[in-house]
Parts: C-alpha cells; sequence; structure tokens
C-alpha cells in the first residue's frame, strides 16, 4: 500500500490516506495533550507522527466493519478499541449515532471545540459517493435514508473514511446540499459510478 498524509488540521490532528480507489482515510486528532486514532491502518510514519502530537487515549472504530488495524493498534498503544460508541469519556467529541441495525452499525464524531465533524462511511469525498460531481456525497445505500442528524451541525471541516477532507468556508454549505439532494441524485450518481456498465 502507497500512504500520503492529508487534512492537515494543524495543531488538532492530520490525516493519512491510501492511494487506492477506495482512497480510505484515517485521522489522527489531538486535543489537551491526548491523541485518538480514527478508523486506522497501520502506517508507521502516521502513528509515530500522532505519538508526538500527546499521549494516546483511544482508538475510535466509528464503523462496526471498518475494522482495518484499530484493535492490534490499540492493543499495541494499551489503549481502548471503542466501536462506533455512543460517548467517549473524557474526550472533546460527541458521539452522534447514525446507524444501529445488525450489520451496519455506524457513529460519527462531533468536535464542537474544533468544529470538525468525523464520519466513516456516511458520507465520502471519493468518486463512489461524489462520481465527481459534488464536494461531498452520501453513501450510496444511505442515499434513500440519508442521515438527517448530521444538518444539524455548522463544521468548518469534514473528515471521511473515504476521500480528502472538506474544509473551508464552503464546508456546511457542502454538507447541507449533500443531505439536501442525496435521495433525486441517486439514479445519476449510479450511472456514473465507476463500475457502472462493468
Amino acid at each position: 500500500m502507497t500512504f500520503r498524509f492529508c487534512d492537515g488540521l494543524g495543531a488538532d490532528g492530520f490525516g493519512w490516506i491510501v492511494d487506492e480507489a477506495m482512497t480510505r482515510a484515517s485521522h489522527a486528532l489531538a486535543a489537551d495533550g491526548m491523541v485518538w486514532l480514527v478508523d486506522p491502518l497501520d502506517w508507521s510514519e502516521a502513528i509515530d507522527r500522532a505519538r508526538g502530537l500527546g499521549e494516546p487515549a483511544g482508538v475510535i472504530q466509528l464503523l462496526d466493519r471498518h475494522d482495518r488495524d484499530c484493535a492490534a493498534l490499540a492493543s499495541r498503544l494499551g489503549v481502548p478499541h471503542l466501536v462506533a460508541p455512543d460517548e467517549i469519556p473524557d474526550s472533546p467529541f460527541t458521539c452522534v449515532p447514525i446507524m444501529r441495525r445488525k450489520h451496519w452499525r455506524e457513529s460519527a464524531l462531533w468536535w464542537p471545540g474544533a468544529r470538525t465533524l468525523v464520519t466513516a462511511d456516511a458520507l465520502g469525498t471519493n468518486g463512489f459517493y461524489t462520481a465527481g460531481k459534488a464536494p461531498l456525497g452520501v453513501h450510496v445505500l444511505l442515499r434513500l435514508t440519508p442521515p438527517k442528524a448530521l444538518g444539524a451541525f455548522e463544521p468548518e471541516r469534514i473528515l471521511v473514511g473515504h476521500g480528502e477532507g472538506v474544509t473551508g468556508g464552503h464546508t456546511a454549505d457542502a454538507l447541507r446540499e449533500a443531505l439536501r439532494t442525496s435521495r433525486r441524485g441517486l439514479p445519476g450518481l449510479l450511472v456514473r459510478l465507476p463500475f457502472a456498465g462493468r
């Protein structure tokens, strides 16, 4: 796998991404001398850099099937491994339930102090989510029932599990547009998906 850094968040952390079709992204979030790894893939450069931000506090797996290297890293770092949590004690994050089904349990993180929203699969920025037509999109399997709870937030940054994040003054608008057009954009998305017609 070929990794690279992405989503530079200054003192708040950073992301790293795999150069592949799925563009799997992981993040390190830092606050008050502590650092949390979110849906991490084990890349030694990223893990070392994350440890430089603070004391490891936990590995957060936002989606039950996003096993990635979460359990192994939590064990190696000696920290809790939290899967689709409802809360994260002693952290700056609020957990937002996205799905609570047998085969899809997902939470998002809202970090109010940093105006940052973090999702695993509910939102994404790669072609599978957007087909190149928008900065942000809803997962194809959630398009008919989009995660409207996320519309309550006014993020300045959205970090996702697939693709690079969205930042800047247009971020909240991109979120509202993705949720608003979720159903209407489904037929066009299916036609433009990379695997369509194959």
